[in-house]
């Protein structure tokens, strides 16, 4: 690993840190930081294949009230760097996220503990008026975010990748089979908790037909896509087509002609 690769993987772990608690750009999201980290190391069809499985694990992950969700950031980036650079399997790596998701949530919950005096600070910046500052509180609050993702990558890169490919070798089966079959049943529950909240009447002869295609068609997940993305635009065109909504449209276009005939 040269010094390029090793600063843009350093790069994309703070972006990824960044992102998982902005949440607006899913930078963090194992589907995007995978197949980055593959594309630096020159394997990116090992990064896909790697984030595609770890997103079916994190899909239904998300922060409630209070409770913090495991880290999907630090988990994505240290366990794509560790298999590309030791050849490891995918299953290997799935092994080996688990544990990482569950340190990175101990470690996010740490900083934001730490931000809470950044949040006190620019409050009392925000009552002298001083507003620069309030901005300077935030973007130390976000470099604090990406040092919770970048230091422990450059951890693991400054360690002998031998070594680290040992201890991989010397996990027991036991422990590496079962951590495996956790994360299946992970998946499993995280497409329950998605489709308990896409309870929508409206909306489940979409997710059947999805089913009935699967069973009786050989599309592939492009295929698949492509379907849904047509048949969602298509939902669109129709739902605003209905007769509630043009006599909406109707009632707001005559509002807008009286308004005129006002003025």
């Amino acid at each position: 690993m040269n010094a390029c690769q090793t600063i843009l993987i350093l790069l994309i772990a703070g972006i990824a840190g960044v992102g998982s608690v902005l949440d607006e750009g899913q930078m963090h999201r194992p589907l995007v930081v995978c197949p980055l980290i593959g594309l630096v190391l020159g394997d990116l069809k090992t990064g896909i294949v790697l984030g595609g499985q770890l997103e079916m694990m994190a899909l239904g992950w998300m922060n409630v009230g209070l409770s913090i969700s495991p880290d999907t950031a630090l988990s994505a980036v240290i366990t794509t760097l560790v298999v590309i650079t030791t050849h490891a399997s995918i299953g290997d790596g799935i092994a080996l996220a688990v544990p990482l998701a569950a340190a990175g949530q101990v470690l996010t919950i740490f900083v934001r503990t730490l931000t809470v005096f950044l949040v006190h600070q620019a409050d009392a910046f925000a009552k002298k008026g001083q507003y620069h500052l309030i901005e300077t509180m935030h973007v130390l609050a976000m470099i604090i975010q990406a040092l919770r993702v970048m230091v422990p990558t450059a951890g693991v890169m400054i360690l002998n990748m031998r070594t680290v490919e040992g201890y991989i070798d010397n996990i027991p089966s036991v422990i590496s089979d079962g951590l495996q079959i956790g994360g299946g049943i992970i998946v499993v529950v995280g497409y329950a908790m998605v489709i308990n909240m896409m309870d929508i009447p409206d909306l489940k002869p979409f997710f059947y037909l999805g089913f009935l295609f699967a069973a009786f068609t050989n599309f592939n997940l492009v295929g698949f896509g492509g379907l849904g993305l047509i048949l969602a635009i298509l939902y669109l065109q129709l739902e605003y087509r209905s007769p509630q909504k043009l006599k909406a449209q109707d009632f707001s276009a005559g509002e807008d002609d009286n308004d005129d005939l006002d003025n």
